[in-house]
């Protein structure tokens, strides 16, 4: 056969053709291996799976493609007179035989995936490189991983045998001169086209999920959810009829006695309790500030001096989860004021844009709506989000170099962007020249950077060395803040402004799939002096509530489509909160916690007064609004239904 394929390629990149039919075949035994598995069934769709056999076959030409593409530079960069040594033809047969080592370890991966799962891979496999020691632990423990390795080691070598001296001959052959000014620029251009063209939901075509699970290719299957971000809702999570599922979420904003103003969706007319009051927002999302560490929440060390201060003059949220254990997630929260959906933040998916935020809302309320950065805003993709959904953005590349005295690899220090953050509010609130128009009022979101690894910051600002870990970053964040508001006090805006200073998400509740509530636990304050009186408030609420609750407090009157509340005004019956990672979601009610995960998992959870996790408790009840929540976020986000006014990019 590798006789018949020779005259299709130069010399030399001929050894393509074995490792491009290795890789076919491994895809096609593995796919009908799948196919065979009992709860497939395919006698019941024989037409589809046919299909599904030749799409199959289509991805996994896609996939080798993008896969030989390391090989082709390979091939083509090495020149004639280094291919002719012992040793590079050598490196091709061994490499040779880890490639098709590699394929083998991939297809096996497949089916322990597809036994738990039911599926190729996903977004679940992406979210398993996060949580290595666990699932590397499980799987040694469920399998015999030594004999495996080694099976598929042996297999690679019966592969790589009979075509060892074929691939020693052609992997020396001279290419002849310009080969590689001609065949890079076409497979590059080839690989563009099957980058825009390809995507992972072609295959589905189908009404059985197993048949479209067949057709697709594992490795274009993984590098797709990476590309996408997202895990299906109803795919892989139990669910409700989604009239009863709305019924069941409109239900819970009873107490707004709101209007509904659609059928399929949320959108509901929030007349506010208070008089319209309009004021400057800065809202602050301290890096990784988990209630863990405040005094106030039982801490002990002393290193948030500023914010426990803070917390005797505020209107302080005492009992409020973040919805995720990553940045993108806390700015999606007090952005968008959804609930967490499978995957990654929506801050990061394609489809991001025109969304329905508090940005856009207060926009349309006449506010110039700034999302400000101490660090470079392509990071995670935020500058793209929030230009794209009613915001104005800063970031590092805004702040002088002169004001910045002190930078690590994720942004200047706080205090330097603080200082920002006072020029920018001081030019945007000056009369302008035209006596006509009046200043516009600002909501700044304001996220930093400093409590984070490697927790370095400028030095004589707190009694911890620059460098020595998070207790010092902790520390050097809280006195930022405190110098913040000490120097805003100054100004003739602060009187006329609200600051809401909460955490983006805790700073110790990653690495496992599991929920530890206690983790997710932040800090809010709403601080407003001489508007705003002192109080704690300590009823449950979600990081998603504090948009419709500033707007509340500002008194503005709108439509929304938030899934949060005010918490102020709503009855403590209502009280929940929303928490979760990549794939494990959690629905949070005083002394209870409904879990949701792949395989259609539900369970409730008993917890205690530390929101700690006890023993499973029955709630059917609750469970259901779990699902209701979850999946109606999920649908409106992926049909475009949770879109707000048209905005421009502002960039």
């Amino acid at each position: 056969m590798l006789r018949l394929l020779q005259p299709l390629l130069p010399a030399r990149l001929r050894v393509l053709l074995p490792l491009s039919c290795t890789a076919i075949l491994v895809s096609v035994i593995t796919r009908i291996a799948l196919a065979l598995r009992p709860e497939v069934n395919l006698t019941a769709v024989a037409g589809d799976a046919f299909l599904a056999f030749v799409i199959g076959v289509a991805y996994d030409l896609v996939t080798v493609t993008w896969l030989l593409l390391p090989w082709v530079l390979w091939l083509v960069l090495i020149p004639n007179r280094m291919a002719r040594g012992w040793w590079y033809r050598t490196s091709v047969v061994l490499l040779y035989w880890i490639s098709a080592f590699l394929m083998l370890f991939v297809a096996a991966a497949e089916w322990t995936f597809w036994e738990e799962f039911g599926a190729r891979f996903n977004f679940i496999a992406v979210d398993y490189l996060l949580y290595t020691h666990e699932v590397i632990a499980n799987i040694r423990q469920s399998y015999p991983l030594g004999w495996i390795l080694f099976a598929l080691a042996t297999t690679a070598v019966l592969l790589c045998w009979p075509v060892r001296h074929w691939l020693w001959r052609q992997s020396g052959e001279a290419l002849p001169k310009h080969t590689g000014v001609l065949w890079v620029p076409v497979y590059a251009a080839l690989l563009v086209l099957l980058w825009i063209g390809v995507r992972a939901d072609l295959k589905d075509r189908s009404s059985h999920d197993a048949v479209n699970e067949l057709a697709g290719n594992g490795a274009f299957q993984f590098f797709s959810a990476l590309r996408r971000n997202e895990l299906q809702y109803d795919r892989f999570y139990r669910t409700l009829p989604e009239e009863k599922a709305l019924a069941l979420v409109r239900e819970g904003f009873a107490h707004e006695g709101a209007a509904w103003l659609a059928d399929d969706g949320t959108e509901r007319s929030i007349t506010p309790t208070r008089a319209a009051t309009p004021r400057h927002v800065i809202l602050v999302s301290i890096e990784s500030m988990g209630a863990e560490f405040l005094g106030v929440y039982g801490n002990r060390q002393g290193i948030t001096p500023a914010l426990d201060a803070l917390a005797t003059q505020s209107l302080w949220l005492s009992d409020v989860y973040a919805t995720g254990n990553r940045t993108v997630r806390g700015l999606e929260a007090l952005s968008l004021a959804l609930p967490p959906t499978p995957g990654q933040s929506i801050v990061r998916r394609p489809g991001n844009a025109q969304l329905f935020s508090v940005g856009a809302v207060l926009r349309a309320q006449g506010y110039d709506s700034v999302f400000a950065y101490g660090g470079y805003g392509y990071f995670d993709n935020m500058n793209a989000y929030f230009s794209a959904n009613g915001y104005r953005v800063f970031d590092r590349v805004n702040i002088p170099k002169e004001r910045v005295q002190f930078e690590n690899a994720w942004g200047v220090a706080d205090e330097y962007l603080f200082d920002q953050v006072l020029d920018e509010m001081d030019r945007a609130t000056q009369a302008p020249q035209d006596a006509q128009t009046k200043p516009r009022p600002q909501f700044m979101h304001v996220l930093t950077t400093s409590n984070h690894r490697p927790y370095t910051y400028p030095d004589g600002r707190i009694d911890i060395p620059s460098g020595t870990g998070r207790d010092g970053a902790v520390k050097y964040s809280d006195w930022a803040v405190g110098e913040f508001l000490r120097k805003a006090k100054s100004h003739a805006w602060f009187e006329q402004t609200v600051f809401v200073i909460t955490a983006d998400h805790g700073a110790n509740a990653r690495g496992t799939t599991e929920i530890p509530v206690d983790r997710y636990r932040i800090p809010v304050f709403i601080y407003a002096p001489g508007w705003i009186t002192p109080q704690r408030f300590d009823r449950l609420a979600s990081q998603i509530d504090l948009a419709p609750t500033l707007l509340s407090l500002l008194g503005v009157k709108y439509n929304s489509k938030f899934f949060g509340r005010d918490v102020l005004s709503a009855p403590p019956e209502t009280d929940r909160a929303f928490v979760g990672n990549f794939q494990t979601l959690a629905y949070l009610k005083p002394g209870r916690m409904a879990v949701l995960q792949p395989k259609r998992v539900a369970r409730v959870l008993a917890m205690d007064a530390q929101a700690r996790v006890q023993e499973p408790i029955e709630d059917a009840a609750m469970i259901d609004e779990a699902i209701a929540y979850y999946q109606t976020s999920s649908r409106l986000f992926r049909m475009g239904l949770y879109a707000g006014p048209a905005q421009p990019s502002l960039r």
